[in-house]
Formats: C-alpha cells, sequence, structure tokens
C-alpha cells in the first residue's frame, strides 16, 4: 500500500532517540578502545551510528511523502514504492552488521572494560530485538497475494467465470487468502496448546476474516482515520435537536416504569454473579490495593470438597474472589468449574437464598480459547423439540452453551440443587460472551429465567428473540461495541469508513491529528470539506470514484444482505439480534471524556434496531466492562429506590 504508514511514523520517532543514545555512549567511552579488540568494537558503533542516520533519512523521506496528497488521491505519492524498496535493501546490511557486533562482543580475544562490552553487548541486542519485531510485523501484515487478489475482487463483481481456468485462480487464491488469516491466527495464538477443535476455529475465523477484508483496500491508518471522521460526524448528529416524534416514542407508560424498576433491582443484584464468575481478575482490578491481601489471608480457610470444583484454582485465588464479591458462604455453592478450553468456558451453581434461586453464573471473555469461541461467528441451526421458534444462531457461543447444558443435565447438578432448594426458580446470568452463552443455555433449559449483561449483538435470529423477550432480560450500557458487533453491523462500518474516508480532502496526518486531540482534549467537531457536500440524497446512494478505488467489490455476506438477486439463497452470516428484553442505560449528564465524574444515569426499555448500527465513541469499550456495568445497575437501583422510600412517606 502507498498509504501512510504508522509503523514508519513509530521508526522516525524512536530510531533518533536510539541514535542519540548511541552517539552519547560512543563519546563517554571513546577513550576506552586502546585495548585487546577495541579496534572492532570501534568500528562496530562508527558503522552502526552511519547506518541508523542513513535508516532515519529513508524513513524520513517516506513519512514526508507519505503524507502529500489524500487517501484516494495517491498521485503525489507515485515515488513512495522506491523509498519503501530503499528501506528495505538496507535491512540487508542492518542484519549483517547485527551478526557482526554479535560475533565480536562475544569473541574471546577481546579484551576491553566490562563496561565497555555490557554497552555494545546492549545495542547489539537492541538490533536484533528491533530486527524481530520488524520480521514478525512483515509477517503478520504482509500480504502475499499481491496482483492476484485484483483479479479476484474484479472478477467477483463482473461474474466473469465462465472459463475453467478463471474459476480455478479464483479458487486458488480464495484458499491462499484463507491460509495467509489461517497462520496469522495461528502466530497470535501460538503460546496455547491447539487440538482438533482449534484448528477447525481457525478455518473458520480464517474464513470469516477473508470475507471480510477481502473487499478493501484500506490499511489500519486508514481506519484510524475513518473512525475519528465518524465519530466526529456522529457527535454532530447528537448534538442536533430530535424532533418531537422521537421524543414522544421513548416516553415510558407507568406499567413499564414499574416493570422496569423491577428488572433493575433485580439485575443489580445478578450482576454480582456475572462479575464474580470472573474470579481473582476481576476482584484485583476492582480492588487493586486491598484485593491480594485479603485473598491471601481469607481464601484457604474454607472451600467446598474437591468434588465439587473442576479445573485448576491454584491457592484458591479464583474461590476466594466469588466468595467476597456474591458474599455468599462456601456451603452455597453447588458446582464450581474453572475448566477452560475452546468451546467450553468457566460457571458455576451457586444458592441464592435472598432471592430464593438456584443462580448459574457464566463467565466471560478472559483467555485466548474464550476469543476463538466470540470469533467463531458462522450460523447454525438451533433445534429444540416442542419450539417452533427455530432459527440460527452464533455457532461458537451455542457450542459452549451446550457444553454446560451436558454438564448440569447429565453430571446431575441442577438435580442435586433442586433437590437441596426445591422451591426455588432457576436463573441464569452471564456478561458479555457469559451473557450470550447464558441466553442460549436458558432456550436450552425452557424453565427459567435470564438475565444476560453486554452480551453480542450477532447472537440469535429475529424469530428467537422474540421468543426470548419472555424469559430473557438483556442489559446495555452506553454505546457498547459488543452489543452492536454482528457481521451485517461490521459490513455498515466498512461502508461508512470507506465513504467518509474516501471523499475527505484533507490528508490523512492532518485527519489523524486532528482526531487525536478532538479524541484527548475534545472541542467542535471538524467539519471536513469532502466530495459529498452538495450532492443530492438520489447521488449519495451511488458510490464516487475514491471510494470504488478503496472498495471494488461488496464481499459475499453483504451481497447477501443486499442483492435482490440473492433473496432466495440463505447469507453466510444472516442478520442475528440481542436476546431478550432489552434495557438500555445510557448516561443522562456528564462529560463525553473518559475521564469525566458525577455520571447520572436513565434506564429504559429498547427494541433491537437501536442497535442496528456500530456507535463510535471513546467509551465503546468501557461501557462493555463488567465494573462499568455494574456501577450503572446499582446506581440506578438506589435513585429509584430512595425515590420509592421518599414517595411512601
Amino acid at each position: 500500500s502507498t498509504h501512510f504508514s504508522l509503523p514508519a511514523i513509530t521508526f522516525i520517532i524512536l530510531l533518533p532517540c536510539r541514535w542519540i543514545g548511541i552517539l552519547a555512549l560512543y563519546a563517554v567511552h571513546k577513550g576506552q578502545f586502546n585495548c585487546p579488540g577495541g579496534g572492532l568494537l570501534h568500528s562496530y558503533l562508527l558503522v552502526l551510528l552511519i547506518l541508523l542516520a542513513s535508516i532515519i533519512c529513508a524513513l524520513s523521506a517516506l513519512v514526508y511523502i507519505s503524507m502529500q496528497g489524500t487517501i484516494s488521491n495517491p498521485g503525489p505519492r507515485k515515488s513512495l514504492p522506491k523509498l519503501l524498496y530503499t528501506r528495505l535493501l538496507l535491512y540487508l546490511p542492518e542484519f549483517v552488521w547485527a551478526v557482526v557486533g554479535a560475533v565480536w562482543v562475544s569473541d574471546s580475544s577481546v579484551r576491553c572494560e566490562k563496561t565497555v562490552i555490557n554497552v555494545i553487548m546492549g545495542t547489539v541486542i537492541a538490533s536484533w530485538v528491533i530486527i524481530v519485531f520488524t520480521i514478525i510485523g512483515v509477517v503478520i501484515v504482509f500480504d502475499p497475494l499481491g496482483g492476484k487478489k485484483t483479479f479476484y475482487l474484479s472478477s467477483s463483481v463482473n461474474r466473469n467465470l465462465e472459463s475453467s481456468q478463471s474459476g480455478q485462480l479464483l479458487y486458488n487464491v480464495k484458499n491462499t487468502a484463507t491460509r495467509v488469516w489461517e497462520k496469522r491466527i495461528r502466530l497470535l495464538c501460538c503460546c496455547i496448546v491447539q487440538n482438533d477443535d482449534h484448528r477447525v476455529a481457525f478455518t473458520s475465523i480464517a474464513e470469516l476474516f477473508r470475507a471480510y477484508f477481502s473487499d478493501t483496500d484500506l490499511v489500519p491508518s486508514d481506519i484510524a482515520a475513518g473512525l475519528t471522521l465518524l465519530h466526529q460526524e456522529q457527535d454532530k448528529m447528537e448534538s442536533c435537536p430530535k424532533e418531537p416524534e422521537e421524543v414522544l416514542c421513548h416516553s415510558p407508560t407507568s406499567l413499564a416504569t414499574d416493570d422496569l424498576d423491577i428488572e433493575l433491582e433485580n439485575a443489580a443484584h445478578y450482576m454480582l454473579f456475572a462479575a464474580a464468575a470472573y474470579g481473582w481478575p476481576y476482584y484485583i482490578y476492582t480492588n487493586p490495593f486491598t484485593a491480594l491481601c485479603k485473598l491471601n489471608g481469607d481464601c484457604c480457610g474454607n472451600r467446598p470438597t474437591d468434588s465439587d470444583i473442576t479445573g485448576s484454582d491454584r491457592h484458591s485465588f479464583h474461590f476466594g474472589s466469588i466468595l467476597k464479591i456474591t458474599g455468599l458462604q462456601y456451603r452455597d455453592f453447588i458446582h464450581i468449574s474453572f475448566h477452560n478450553k475452546i468451546y467450553e468456558i468457566p460457571f458455576f451453581v451457586a444458592l441464592d437464598h435472598k432471592k430464593e434461586a438456584i443462580v448459574v453464573a457464566v463467565r466471560g471473555t478472559l483467555s485466548f480459547e474464550d476469543i476463538l469461541t466470540d470469533l467463531s461467528a458462522d450460523c447454525e441451526d438451533l433445534t429444540l423439540e416442542d419450539v417452533l421458534e427455530n432459527g440460527f444462531v452464533h455457532k461458537g457461543i451455542t457450542q459452549a452453551a451446550s457444553y454446560i447444558y451436558r454438564k448440569l443435565i447429565n453430571d446431575g447438578i441442577l438435580n442435586q440443587a433442586f433437590t437441596i432448594a426445591p422451591e426455588y426458580k432457576l436463573v441464569i446470568v452471564g456478561h458479555s460472551l457469559g451473557g450470550g452463552t447464558a441466553s442460549i443455555l436458558a432456550i436450552m433449559l425452557r424453565n427459567s429465567l435470564c438475565y444476560a449483561f453486554s452480551p453480542p449483538g450477532g447472537l440469535l435470529s429475529k424469530s428467537l428473540a422474540d421468543y426470548t423477550k419472555h424469559f430473557i432480560v438483556s442489559v446495555i450500557v452506553g454505546k457498547d461495541l459488543v452489543a452492536r458487533l454482528s457481521m451485517p453491523n461490521m459490513e455498515d462500518l466498512k461502508r461508512r469508513i470507506v465513504r467518509i474516508v474516501a471523499n475527505c480532502n484533507k490528508p490523512k496526518y492532518q485527519i489523524l491529528l486532528r482526531g487525536c486531540w478532538y479524541e484527548v482534549f475534545g472541542g467542535d467537531p471538524d467539519n471536513s470539506p469532502t466530495e459529498l457536500d452538495g450532492r443530492n440524497q438520489d447521488a449519495l446512494t451511488q458510490p464516487l470514484l475514491a471510494e470504488e478505488s478503496l472498495m471494488v467489490r461488496r464481499s459475499p455476506s453483504y451481497n447477501a444482505l443486499e442483492d435482490e438477486s440473492h433473496l432466495n439463497s440463505p447469507p453466510q452470516y444472516p442478520h442475528l439480534y440481542l436476546p431478550g428484553k432489552i434495557i438500555h442505560i445510557v448516561e443522562e449528564s456528564s462529560s463525553r471524556r473518559l475521564c469525566s465524574s458525577d455520571i447520572k444515569y436513565t434506564a429504559r426499555w429498547s427494541n433491537e434496531t437501536v442497535f442496528s448500527s456500530i456507535l463510535i465513541s471513546p467509551k465503546m469499550i468501557t461501557d462493555h466492562m463488567p465494573d462499568v456495568v455494574l456501577k450503572a445497575l446499582n446506581s440506578l437501583s438506589q435513585e429509584r429506590g430512595s425515590c420509592m422510600s421518599c414517595q411512601t412517606r
């Protein structure tokens, strides 16, 4: 790509610092090379300084040329490939000199002062660290398809696959793209033990990434520029006054308000169980100064018998944290599982005497295996007897729910719980991945209630989502990204990024600098002039040339959703929705910035259409965090409780 390079900017900042550091070391130890082998070390530092200066000059020229033109106008950057090749050629002497330095510094014939040798050794190690990270970055980022990708894209648009030769080439290109993504995923997950389930998941996830990214020519800095432009455009839209009808449609009835108060109180209570399922990482995160002392002092004294716990819990930190967060006694726990593999996530079953409930709490994402479960986003049918509203579900999360279902039923865990407390109701709770798993588990178990906190957006088909409104309550805070994550929403976000980036008349570095300032310090959204200005609504539906240069075609999942010629064939990634009735909690009055305080929340019943688009915000990640969800629920519960007490006086 000939676009603005973020790695080049990083190196242009770090390399001068390294060069100055080596120059300072050379100046300090200049008179200490009069020793056996000192001439070699002296030569190594001098040549390294010259080599680094050459690299800095090449990178500076590369960054300067990259700043010319706009994202969709590469003309002023036509000399960039030559500079990239120049920088690539400099990697060879850099590598050779790192080898020479390693040989010289380890040579036993070199008898200089230990301080000098340590200084040279430090520079050699730094050189090798930079080379290794550069190689890893190239392996992860490099696209080996090259010109074949252009053929693939154009062939998909024209559907000109009549000849067996072109069809075979297209198949080979798609296969190669999938293998590239699979190798990247394997490299990122190199630290975990891999089995057949992992290999199947890697292939499925690689296919998802290949389908999503195959139709664009965007680089990470393009995406960053697009997100900051979308955020500012979104803030401009939110600052506009709402229509009266839009305000009226959110006015709750008194009956709905009463129902909402009850559910908020229940949600605040059960969110403790969902948060507790994370174990010691959550407890230490929310109590950074006192957690370790409390756990060391208390967690080893009381615990269930070993038969009640599966999986590793070294020093009982997980169980000790669960006790602290929930406030339960060790005898209230029926079963605790810390076992964690792909499609197999931790959970616990406990007796909640306050609400007279048997609570099954499912943990959210906390490991590489959990991330693989999240990303296994293919759709599969959920077939249940006596339920007419069968439909599509998220494959990875459904497999996780099936695992817990088998444990609860086949191992007799639920029978044991209902034997102890036959009059108690069954409540299933979870946050994030745990919320999605809890929702599908509630469908499988039938006679249960479920509170899903910040579940993934792409979870259930419309028929199943409607079916679950009788027994599932989903709680979403603010602009939570995960609650809006689905393949159609991601396709929509990609189209919005391409449109706003391709048609912005400002250079990318200006967009990014202005965006960073806006995200950190606020201010008024930037009114960036674009080619979209002044076009009528009909014209906006047609892509501009700049757009077409960045997005040659729509991906298969998007085509299946949008192209009328494909209405009869089921898309690979159909629309999936949040489960159950939805409580949406938003900030009523606070600063938009991350460091705001004195936050007040308001809650209302919402519907799935509100979450049909991904919103860009500094809080799109933090609004998903379990401590933020719990804080919002506790704030609302206390506020409504105080209001009720005032009314009774």
